[in-house]
C-alpha cells in the first residue's frame, strides 16, 4: 500500500511540474510574440507617419498650385470686370447725350407744331372771311349756290349722263354674259368623257351545254332556288356558250353574276351551295363597293369624309338615273364643280365635296322614306359633314334656296352633267321608277319576306314567311296584291303575281 502512495505522490509532483513548465513556456512565447507585435505595430506607425506626411506634402503641393491659378482667374476676371464697367460707363454717357439730344428734337417740334395751328387757325380764319365776302357779294349761301351748280350741270348734260349709264349697263351685260358663256364652255370642254347607259341585263360566259343543264337542274329546282336567293331571272336559251341574267336592280345582276360565275367553277350546283355561294358573292360586291367609294373620293381629292361616307357613296355604282351611272355622274360633276368653283374664285374643295355626295341619297333611298335629297342630307349630318359641304348639295334640285355661291355652282355642274347629249335616257328611268314601285307596293304587305320584279315588269315574285302565313292565306293575299297592282299602278299588258310559301326544316345528327 506503501507502493501505490509513493507512486501516486511522485504521479502528482510529475504532474505539477510539467504543468509549471508548460505554463513558464507559454509565458516566454506570449512574451516573444508581444516584442514582434510591438515591432511591427511601430514599423506601421513609423510607414503611417511617412505616409501622411507625404499625402500632406502633395496636398499642399496642389493647393498652393490651384490657389496660384484661382489668384490668376481672379486678376483676369477683375481686369475683364474694369473693362466692362468702363464700356457702360461710356454707353451711359452716350445715352445721356442722345437723350438730351432727344429731348431738344421733341421742344423744336413741339414749337413748330404751335406754329403750324397758328398759321391752319390763321388760313381758315381767311377762307372764312372769303366765303363770308362771297356770299354777301353773291347774296347765296354755299349750300344754295352748291344746289343751284349741280343744277345747272343736271339740265346741261342730263342726256349725255343717261346715254353714257346706258352704255356702261349694257356693255356690263354682254360682258357678264360672254364670262358666263365662256366659263361654261371651258369647263365642258375640259372634261369630254364618253356615257355609256347601263343595260337591265347581264350576260356570263359557259363552258358547255353540260354546265347549263346543271345549271337548270332536275326539273328546274337550281335555277329556281338560283332566281329565289338572287333575285333575278335567268334566261337560258339556245344562244350556244351564254346565260343571261335579267334584273332592273344593277347590285342583284352583279350578285348574281359573280354567284353564277362562282358556281360555273366550283362544278358542284345545288340549292344548298347556290345559297352559300350567293352570300358569299354578295360580300365581294360589299368590297367592290368599298373600295369604289375610295377611288371615287381620290380621283376627286377629297380626303375629310367619315368612312362610312364613303361605304354610301360606292354604293352609287350600282345606280343608275335616267340610264346614266349615278357615281360616274357625281365624280364627273365634282371635275366640273372644281373647275367652276377656280374660275369664279370659290371655295373649289367645298364645291367638288358638295357635288360629288349630291346624288348620295339615291344609294338608300329605297331603303329609307324621303326625297334623296333629304335622305343625303341626313346621312352627311349623322356622320359628321362640313355643314358647308350640306349647303352645297341641299339646292341642285332648287327644293331649297341657293345659301351660296357653291351651291349654284353644283346645280349649274348637275345640269352640265346631265343636259348634254347622250348622257341619259328617260325612257330607262320612267320603266326603273314602275319597277320599283311594284316592289315596294308588294313590300307593304305583312308576312311579305322580299320579292323580286322580274321579266321586264311582268312578273312579281313574292316570297312570304309560312309562320306568319297559312296556305289559304297566301292565296287570298295573292288576290289582294293583284287587286291592289290594278288600282294603283298604270300598266300596259298584264303582270303575274307568283306568291312562293316555303317551308323548310333543318336538323343536325351528331
Amino acid at each position: 500500500m506503501s507502493t501505490t502512495l509513493t507512486i501516486l505522490l511522485i504521479g502528482a509532483i510529475a504532474l505539477l511540474l510539467g504543468v509549471l513548465i508548460g505554463y513558464y513556456l507559454r509565458v516566454i512565447v506570449a512574451l516573444g510574440k508581444r516584442r514582434s507585435i510591438e515591432i511591427d505595430i511601430k514599423q506601421m506607425m513609423v510607414g503611417a507617419k511617412e505616409e501622411s506626411q507625404r499625402i500632406l506634402d502633395e496636398a499642399k503641393s496642389k493647393s498652393e498650385k490651384t490657389l496660384a491659378e484661382l489668384k490668376g482667374e481672379e486678376k483676369k476676371k477683375e481686369i475683364e470686370f474694369k473693362d466692362t464697367e468702363k464700356r457702360l460707363i461710356k454707353k451711359d454717357e452716350l445715352l445721356d447725350a442722345r437723350q438730351a439730344e432727344m429731348n431738344k428734337e421733341v421742344e423744336g417740334i413741339k414749337l413748330k407744331v404751335e406754329e403750324v395751328k397758328k398759321i391752319q387757325e390763321r388760313v381758315s380764319k381767311i377762307e372764312e372771311d372769303k366765303r363770308l365776302e362771297l356770299e354777301r357779294v353773291a347774296r347765296l349761301s354755299e349750300k344754295d349756290a352748291k344746289e343751284e351748280l349741280l343744277k345747272d350741270i343736271e339740265k346741261r348734260y342730263e342726256e349725255d349722263i343717261l346715254a353714257k349709264i346706258q352704255k356702261l349697263e349694257n356693255n356690263n351685260e354682254e360682258k357678264l354674259e360672254e364670262r358666263a358663256k365662256e366659263i361654261l364652255a371651258t369647263s365642258i370642254q375640259r372634261l369630254a368623257v364618253s356615257t355609256a347607259s347601263d343595260l337591265m341585263t347581264t350576260t356570263v360566259a359557259i363552258p358547255n351545254n353540260e354546265i347549263k343543264g346543271k345549271i337548270i337542274g332536275k326539273e328546274g329546282r337550281n335555277i329556281r332556288a338560283f332566281e329565289r336567293v338572287a333575285g333575278v331571272e335567268l334566261i337560258v336559251d339556245d344562244t350556244p356558250g351564254s346565260i343571261v341574267i335579267s334584273s332592273f336592280d344593277p347590285v342583284r345582276r352583279q350578285v348574281a353574276r359573280v354567284a353564277l360565275e362562282n358556281l360555273i367553277l366550283d362544278g358542284r350546283i345545288q340549292p344548298a351551295k347556290i345559297e352559300e355561294i350567293v352570300d358569299k358573292a354578295k360580300e365581294e360586291i360589299n368590297k367592290i363597293i368599298k373600295e369604289k367609294g375610295e377611288q371615287a373620293v381620290y380621283e376627286c381629292g377629297i380626303f375629310n369624309f367619315d368612312p362610312r361616307i364613303v361605304a354610301i357613296i360606292g354604293r352609287l355604282y350600282f345606280r343608275t338615273s335616267y340610264g346614266q351611272n349615278v357615281l360616274q355622274h357625281s365624280i364627273e360633276m365634282s371635275h366640273i364643280a372644281g373647275m367652276l368653283a377656280e374660275e369664279l374664285h370659290a371655295d373649289v374643295a367645298i364645291a367638288k365635296a358638295g357635288a360629288l355626295v349630291h346624288d348620295i341619297g339615291k344609294a338608300l333611298d329605297h331603303e329609307v322614306q324621303g326625297t334623296h335629297i333629304d335622305i343625303g342630307m341626313r346621312i352627311l349630318q349623322k356622320f359628321g359633314a362640313d355643314e358647308r359641304i350640306i349647303t352645297a348639295m341641299k339646292s341642285h334640285h332648287e327644293d331649297y334656296p341657293y345659301e351660296t355661291i357653291e351651291a349654284i355652282i353644283v346645280q349649274t355642274a348637275d345640269a352640265i352633267s346631265g343636259g348634254r347629249p347622250g348622257a341619259r335616257r328617260d325612257s330607262v328611268e320612267n320603266y326603273l321608277k314602275r319597277l320599283q314601285e311594284l316592289e315596294a307596293l308588294v313590300n307593304g304587305f305583312p308576312a311579305v319576306e322580299k320579292s323580286y320584279a322580274l321579266q321586264a315588269g311582268r312578273e312579281i315574285r313574292i316570297f312570304v314567311t309560312p309562320e306568319k302565313i297559312s296556305d289559304a292565306e297566301a292565296k287570298l293575299m295573292a288576290r289582294d296584291i293583284a287587286t291592289k297592282i290594278e288600282q294603283e299602278l298604270k300598266y300596259p299588258g298584264e303582270i303575274k303575281v307568283t306568291m312562293i310559301r316555303e317551308t323548310r326544316i333543318i336538323e343536325y345528327a351528331r
